[in-house]
């Protein structure tokens, strides 16, 4: 891997949480799109930031960086508001959308000046054209005329321009082919093992689930999941499945076993396979599969979290460390 424009970050570890949202909450037209949204994200780390189209993610990135002001909670970067900030390009590089970019100039120019305008050395524009992948005659290409991955690579480059210590990304793979997507991820996973943290949001969850370290997922304006990724996906419990399914649920409950349908039509039972077993041997019932849980991918957490849910009720959250509370 080439060389990145920006130093090593001290190895200690920084005390408190580079990103904090504390209850956020927004009213549009009289409808609530962001509902008591709260999560942390830690020097060090890349969170992803999921929900499906609606969901409130690119609100509550808004009210993060200070765009949208909050009907009710409070938004934190580096332990102040982003309006706070003192020269915030510096300390945050925000990537909300590539194609808000003025289309006349040329992708160096935009660079130049936005260094300009930071007060950043103008030589750290070209090795970053280089970083992103642009070339030259890319670089001399006017913003108007670039394909969206294109723009996106500049406005990743922007967002690195003044050496921040907190990335935040809507979508930033979004136009890129695959290997850009290869590159987005290794560059971001790279900042944060420099001690950067890094917060994007992303309808990609393959690439989603090989990066992250942390994952917050929102749905109907509230958060439906939060925490680390591997606590996340972890299964725990029994697969299970029957002929008669209605005689499999029938025994299960007759043994006091709580079980949950998962997306591929398995049951889900809180207990150890032989125990599960048992309680279909003594029933009579024949199974076709049973197996211990190994947990899930993304995907399915993540479609069985936000399908077709109305919002939960105040205050309620769904526990994490329990794949069958995710997949219920």
């Amino acid at each position: 891997m080439a060389p990145r424009p920006w130093p090593r970050r001290p190895a200690a570890p920084v005390l408190g949480a580079m990103i904090e949202c504390v209850g956020l909450t927004k009213r549009l037209g009289g409808r609530t799109v962001v509902e008591d949204v709260t999560f942390r994200c830690e020097p060090g780390t890349i969170t992803g930031f999921l929900g499906p189209n609606g969901a409130g993610k690119t609100t509550t990135l808004r009210m993060l960086c200070g765009l949208s002001r909050p009907d009710a909670g409070r938004a934190t970067v580096l332990g102040r508001p982003f309006a706070a900030l003192p020269n915030p390009g510096r300390r945050v590089g925000v990537l909300l959308d590539a194609a808000a970019q003025h289309g006349g100039r040329r992708g160096r120019e935009a660079l130049a000046v936005a260094a300009r305008t930071m007060g950043v050395d103008p030589g750290r524009v070209d090795p970053l054209l280089a970083l992103v992948g642009l070339d030259r005659a890319a670089a001399r290409r006017r913003v108007g005329r670039c394909s969206l991955g294109m723009r996106q690579r500049l406005g990743v480059a922007q967002a690195l321009l003044g050496d921040p210590q907190v990335l935040v990304l809507d979508e930033p793979a979004n136009g890129l082919d695959p290997e850009g997507i290869r590159w987005m991820r290794e560059l971001l996973r790279d900042f944060a093992d420099r001690g950067g943290t890094v917060l994007l949001s992303s309808h990609l969850l393959a690439e989603v689930e090989l990066l992250v370290d942390r994952v917050v997922i929102i749905a109907g304006g509230r958060v439906r999941a939060a925490g680390g990724r591997d606590e996340l996906l972890a299964g725990r419990g029994t697969l299970v499945r029957a002929a008669d399914e209605a005689a499999l649920a029938a025994a299960l409950a007759a043994d006091g076993l709580d079980a949950r349908r998962t997306p591929g039509g398995d049951l889900l039972v809180d207990a150890e396979p032989e125990r599960v077993g048992r309680a279909a041997r003594d029933a009579g019932v024949v199974l076709t599969r049973l197996g211990e849980a190994r947990g899930a991918g993304l995907e399915q957490v993540f479609f069985a979290l936000t399908r077709g849910e109305a919002p939960a009720p105040a205050g309620a959250r769904r526990p994490v460390d329990d794949l069958a509370e995710a997949i219920r």
